[in-house]
């Protein structure tokens, strides 16, 4: 089996979805705009750094969509989608996912960013198979608590939730040859397991690895 993973912000995405789904929230009156930019950007740059607390973060980018409930949150996500997320969709990304598909390829999209805010966009792609950051949720209203279940799939968690997967299907990753596109050196240790990967729209610490190591880079946007 061929399998071809996606990071999905800033390889697939020229945004990221997180990122802008809080920005959004903030223009339709859920946040106060200046505090939750502030700390937005905060944790963006932890992030970036490879330092975020990803149950810390995930706790704030959810509260709001905590406290709204499920009816308004899912509403406000489509107006998202139609208003930040498809203009973002290229269609060099919407091609490249293609062509892994038709040639038989199962496709992947793994990121780190929620559930809640990545399944319409994996659906958007075409893209059925999503490891993201799973929600944890309350056993009597069924809505979500702010907190992640499992492994998050952020840096070294990336490769745990992929073998979940695979372990789920009775395969290991001797069975499977796997490429991998990302952006971001968070995602250093997935690149490093699977037998293909691409450098995509990479950050400067990334291309640098990329160079000296002779991986693809793949500069789609």
């Amino acid at each position: 089996m061929k399998l071809a993973l996606f990071d999905l912000d800033h390889t697939l995405l020229p945004i990221d979805s997180d990122y802008s789904w809080g920005v959004f929230t903030s223009t339709i009156g859920w946040t106060d705009p200046v505090d939750f930019n502030r700390r937005n950007d905060e944790f963006f740059a932890h992030y970036r750094a490879g330092t975020l607390d990803i149950h810390e973060y995930v706790r704030f980018a959810t509260d709001a969509v905590k406290r709204q409930g499920a009816i308004n949150s899912e509403a406000a996500h489509a107006h998202y989608m139609r208003s930040v997320v498809n203009p973002a969709i290229k269609p060099q990304a919407l091609a490249l996912v293609r062509e892994h598909q038709q040639a038989g390829d199962e496709v992947l999209i793994v990121t780190a960013t929620n559930e809640f805010v990545t399944r319409p966009i994996a659906k958007a792609f075409g893209v059925t198979e999503l490891i993201a950051v799973e929600l944890e949720r309350d056993a009597a209203t069924g809505w979500i608590t702010g907190e992640i279940k499992g492994t998050a799939s952020i840096r070294e968690g990336k490769v745990t939730r992929v073998n979940e997967w695979l372990s789920r299907r009775n395969l290991g990753w001797q069975d499977v040859e796997t490429t991998f596109y990302t952006d971001s050196l968070n995602d250093l240790s997935l690149m490093e397991k699977v037998n293909h990967p691409v450098a995509t729209n990479p950050d400067d610490r990334l291309r640098e690895i990329a160079t000296q190591r002779g991986w693809r880079i793949l500069d789609l946007f």
